[in-house]
Order: C-alpha cells, then structure tokens, then sequence
C-alpha cells in the first residue's frame, strides 16, 4: 500500500456519521437562522421515516410560516386557510382512516382565528395528530401580538408590552385542550438543545403512534424561538426564552393515556 487515500474509502457507509431523512426535501429552508421550525420539521419527518408510514401520511399546514411546511416535508400535504387545519384533518382522517394524518400549525393559527376549530376537533376526539408551534408571536406577517404573547411582552401591536387589563390574558392552549375528554396525549416540549430534541422526538413518535390506537386525539405543543419578531439574535432568544417562555409554557407531560398528569 502507498498510503493513498482512495475515493472509495473516503466514502465507505460506516464513515457517514450524519445522514438527512430522504423526508425532507431538497429545498433550502427559508426560516430565519435559529428558528425551531426546521427542526421540528426534521423531527416528525424523522419518525414518519422510521415508522415506514412514509407512503400513508397526509400533513395540513395553513397559513403563517407553518405554511412552508409543504415546501420540505417530502409526504402528501394539503394547505388549509388560515385556522382551518383541524378541520381539514378531521375530512381526510373520517374519509381515509388508514392515513396517519397531522395538522401543523402556528399560535397565531391555531390559537386566534382556528380557536373553535382546535378546540372542537379536541373535545370530539378526532384521530389526528396535532403539531402546535408557540413562539408567542405572529412571526410572519409583521411580528404582532398573539394570543400566547407574554404579559409585558413587546410586539409591534404592544411595542410598550402586552397590557393584561387591555389586552386580556395569554391562552394556554395546550392545558386548555388538555381538559377535554376527547384528547388522549397531550404534551409541551422545545427543540433548542440537543436533549430538548430527543424528548421532543420521543413526544412526536408517542403521538403518531397513539393515532395508530384510535383511542383520540394526540396533541403535541414545542415551544420555540422567533429571534426576528422578538428582535433578539437567535442565541439570545434561545435564552430569552428559557428565562422567560418556559415559566409560563413549561415542558413536560400534560395528559397521557387520556389521564391528566399530576404535577
């Protein structure tokens, strides 16, 4: 041997130490650098992958940057107007009931103007699978305040801060339609580091596979970040959000095999 490094051991399998789901397209992700959107795309991708229900899943994503969602999730996709997801998901799971179905939305998607859609879908026990992505905010149309938007949260419609007695309260969704009878899991988790990422994935694949069961609705919240519509840089907004989106949306297991989780 003289020592040369050929092409094909450069390239051998067991040398390849990351390897991106053949899920995600090819597309280049448009989210802003450090937003949790393309990681929470990977994650559910990843465990349709692994799953093998790669050929019998349909994804509904609406409007805000959720809609994007179709532009990189290599599944059957179908947009739905702005709230309307769970609705959507609702027809095509009665409709195909073999489908893995899931609805992919934002907080300002699902928690304003889709508000009676999610709550509804929820209380009937509709055999779908909800991602729901919190970053207190309205991310893509200009950075207003959401409904999830923090007390003293500043925005570009509460530049001063989010005025309870004005404003009203922040909803919490996740424990709201964690009360319902029609939910079988319900869980809040993040994708900022690594271990937020196995759990988070782990609550993902719970989910998908509890659909499988028709015992009800699987409803999965991830906390994430907007560093352009909170003005931050994306590490600082990661920590901005540990130090202040986790009190008040804090990770963990609401309600698990139909049962509330007591804290």
């Amino acid at each position: 041997m003289d020592g040369t490094i050929t092409k094909e051991a450069i390239f051998k399998p067991e040398n390849i130490v990351y390897k991106k789901t053949s899920l995600m397209t090819d597309n280049i992700l448009s989210y802003c650098p450090g937003c949790g959107h393309g990681t929470a795309h990977r994650l559910i991708m990843e465990v349709i992958d692994e799953m093998g229900l790669e050929s019998e899943t349909i994804g509904i994503a609406p409007v805000g940057c959720s809609v994007l969602a179709y532009e990189f999730m290599n599944v059957d996709m179908q947009q739905a107007a702005h709230g309307r997801a769970p609705a959507h998901a609702t027809a095509i799971k009665r409709l195909m009931p073999h489908k893995t179905v899931f609805a992919y939305q934002g907080d300002g998607d699902l928690a304003a103007i889709g508000t009676a859609e999610t709550i509804h879908a929820c209380n009937r026990g509709e055999n779908f699978t909800t991602f729901f992505i919190n970053n207190g905010i309205y991310g893509m149309t200009g950075g207003q305040m959401a409904p999830t938007t923090l007390p003293g949260m500043k925005s570009s419609t509460s530049p001063y801060g989010r005025d309870l007695k004005s404003m009203g309260h922040p909803i919490k969704m996740t424990e709201l339609v964690a009360q319902l009878p029609g939910t079988y899991y319900v869980t809040r988790q993040a994708v900022h580091t690594p271990a937020a990422v196995r759990k988070a994935k782990k609550a993902i694949r719970k989910a998908i596979e509890i659909q499988q069961m028709n015992v009800g609705l699987s409803f999965v919240e991830i906390v994430s970040n907007c560093n352009s519509g909170w003005k931050m840089a994306p590490v600082q907004s990661n920590h901005w959000m540990e130090e202040n989106m986790f009190p008040f949306y804090p990770l963990g297991d609401i309600k698990v095999d139909g049962k509330l989780v007591e804290k």
